[in-house]
């Protein structure tokens, strides 16, 4: 089932014995779980009626033996076994899966590794359970659900706002909602969110990060970049080079694609460099123009070797500090 399927259900207090939440992305396993946790019982029936277990610490009789409890004084009872990857019996719970008690509601979270889904045991539960699957997102889908996200919360977000987010605070969805919140509780609904606001909220700044020492470096901008760079190296904690060189070199590998599909349709060239929206693209057309074929392979092959330098590999390194590196680094890259 979908999350927002599965949340409306809860919601609506339509409960079923067994959820299976998997997956590599733990935002939505937690937010599930935390609901059930949270809501399905009152204070008072939680004393007697909710037990929270951990994989590593039980066994599946364990596991058995309290689902298969009546409530008390209560319509239902909530088991949440967490950590459930860590839970060396859990596929000897066949048995249970295959006849639950309607009483209880187990919860089984299994994050992080990957959970069989096409073994015995997995077609079980994807039969007899409330079964998910959460799948971390791409680069260039957290633009998209920071969209999302905000208008849940009634807010509006520009692209410029969006875009400069996701480069900034990555995948780690936990990560980005916690930053997003922020702006919810700060700002009044129906507000559109602009660089200013993140800038003032996140603390990501709107003129100094490497969302516009990537656009500087596409229009060869000699000195915007290097107004950037200083800027970085000025506050090495919130620009680390690893990042910057991280992320330079995923931007400049969607330049190195877009050169084999120039001359296709644009919808082809977008699903093709993982580009979301026409604005962006019109930016990736102009580093195109700046940067023919053998550019754009130097400029990735300067990435990897300072890629390597950044994580203190020997690579004629001349033990220069970071910031005469990313220095560097910007010269070759703009020259």
């Amino acid at each position: 089932m979908e999350f927002n399927q599965i949340l409306a259900d809860l919601k609506n207090k339509k409960y079923q014995p067994i959820y299976f939440l998997s997956g590599s992305e733990p935002f939505y396993i937690d937010k599930i779980s935390d609901y059930i946790e949270n809501n399905v019982l009152t204070e008072g029936e939680k004393s007697f009626n909710q037990s929270v277990l951990y994989g590593k610490d039980i066994d599946f009789k364990m596991v058995v033996d309290t689902a298969r409890r009546y409530p008390m004084m209560s319509q239902y009872q909530v088991v949440i076994i967490k950590e459930a990857q860590e839970m060396k019996t859990l596929k000897n719970l066949e048995s249970y899966i295959e006849k639950p008690l309607p009483s209880t509601i187990l919860v089984i979270c299994h994050k992080h590794k990957k959970f069989n889904a096409v073994s015995k045991f997995g077609k079980l539960m994807k039969k007899n359970s409330v079964y998910f699957a959460g799948k971390k997102l791409y680069d260039n889908q957290i633009p998209d659900w920071i969209r999302t996200y905000l208008q849940g919360k009634k807010l509006k977000v520009s692209s410029a706002a969006a875009n400069l987010m996701g480069e900034y605070l990555g995948t780690d969805l936990s990560k980005v909602s916690n930053e997003l919140d922020k702006l919810a509780i700060n700002l009044p609904p129906g507000t559109e969110v602009t660089p200013k606001h993140v800038e003032a909220q996140i603390g990501i700044s709107r003129e100094y990060n490497i969302f516009e020492l990537q656009k500087a470096l596409g229009l060869r901008d000699v000195k915007k970049a290097n107004r950037i760079v200083n800027n970085f190296i000025a506050n090495p904690k919130k620009n680390p080079l690893v990042m910057v060189v991280g992320t330079l070199f995923n931007y400049f590998s969607k330049i190195y694609m877009f050169h084999f599909v120039k001359n296709a349709q644009e919808n082809e060239i977008m699903s093709t460099i993982g580009v979301r929206s026409s604005y962006i693209l019109r930016e990736y057309r102009t580093t195109l123009r700046n940067y023919n074929y053998a550019k754009t392979v130097q400029v990735i092959q300067i990435l990897k070797e300072f890629d390597l330098k950044s994580k203190g590999v020997d690579y004629n390194s001349t033990g220069k500090p970071d910031g005469e590196l990313l220095k560097e680094m910007v010269w070759r890259i703009l020259h």
